[in-house]
Formats: C-alpha cells, structure tokens, sequence
C-alpha cells in the first residue's frame, strides 16, 4: 500500500488528538456509528453541491468538487451496505454539535473573500478531523474488517482536506490562508475539549 505522507500521519495539524477511549464507545454502538457516518457522507455530497451552486462562476472548484460529490455520496452508499451486511438499521439523522459549533466561527460579514475562505476552511477541517477519526478505528477496532474499512476512508477523506487548502490558496493569498487556517486549527482544539466523548458519533 502506499506510504501515507508525512502531513496525513500528523492528521493534518489538528491540536488535539482524539481520546483513545473513543474507539472502545464506537464498538460497542456500531449501529448508531455507522449511521452518523453514513450521514455525514451525504453532508459533505451535499455541502459540495452547495459550493458549486453559489460559485458556478469559479471555474476551478467547479471541477474538482464535482467529482467529490460523486465520491462523498459513494462513500455513503457502501456505509448503507455495510449497515445491511450487518443487519443493522439506519437510524436517524442527529443534531451535529461539533459542525454547528465550526459554522458560528464563519465569517458572516466582511468581504466575500473572507466568506468564501471560511466556507472553504470549514469544510477542510471536518474532513481532517474525519480523517483522524477514522485513523483511530483503522487502528482500535478489533474487527479486522473494518480496521480496514475505515483505513481507506481514512486514506480519501485525507485527499480531501488537500483539495479544499489548495482550491483556497488557488483563489486566495497563501499566506492569507495560512494564517486563517492556525485561526481554525485553535478554534477546534477549544471546541474538541468541550465536546462530550461519545460513541455514537463521527464527530
């Protein structure tokens, strides 16, 4: 397999790594785990969409998001498949704290750009955070099949937080970008130690 690079085993800068005890939660509610990320799959397809209907003018993202929406709703149909395999029910969708706590550190006001950076941010950072997650359960599980199950959305969701940086720096300065994302990056470690451990979600 190839080797991961040196950013992905460092999950991406992220401050706080996830508490080991969360993959022990998740295998004892694997049905209610499956179903978070099943629907957090269909998320990022349809926040994909979204970007692509409010900047159809940029040329760039339109092309490299299409793709991710195809892939992102392909991921969530083999988590479907996975709960039927298993004889497990998608349940319903919940409330997902950990993004509605990223959307209140958007920018709402200020230049477009800032607006445009920040939606781009936001979206680079839950999938680099799902991306550490499912490195925890490529690693935790005791189930071997879904050790490596969630090693290869772990290897993809690491592929998107990429896309999302360079399409920022493509539109935007660097360092402009760079200097938000640190701003990110603190923010999330204040919002991780705030969130109750559960086992029943991706986030």
């Amino acid at each position: 397999m190839e080797e991961l690079s040196i950013d992905t085993k460092n999950i991406l800068g992220l401050k706080l790594p996830t508490d080991p005890r969360w993959v022990d939660l998740t295998a004892l509610q694997l049905e209610e785990i499956l179903t978070d990320h099943a629907y957090c799959e269909q998320k990022a397809a349809t926040t994909c969409i979204s970007l692509i209907q409010r900047y159809s003018d940029r040329e760039k993202l339109v092309k490299e998001l299409s793709p991710i929406v195809t892939e992102e709703w392909g991921h969530f149909r083999q988590v479907l498949a996975e709960l039927q395999k298993r004889q497990l029910k998608l349940g319903k969708q919940r409330k997902d704290v950990y993004v509605n706590k990223l959307l209140e550190f958007q920018r709402k006001g200020g230049h477009p750009d800032e607006r445009f950076l920040d939606q781009l941010l936001t979206m680079a950072l839950i999938e680099a955070r799902s991306c550490e997650r499912f490195k925890r359960l490529s690693e935790g599980l005791d189930d071997k099949y879904l050790r490596n199950f969630y090693r290869r959305f772990m290897e993809s969701e690491a592929g998107h937080y990429t896309l999302f940086i360079n399409l920022a720096e493509h539109y935007l300065d660097k360092k402009t970008v760079r200097k938000r994302w640190l701003e990110w990056l603190k923010y999330e470690k204040e919002v991780m130690k705030e969130m109750e451990l559960r086992g029943d979600r991706i986030h």
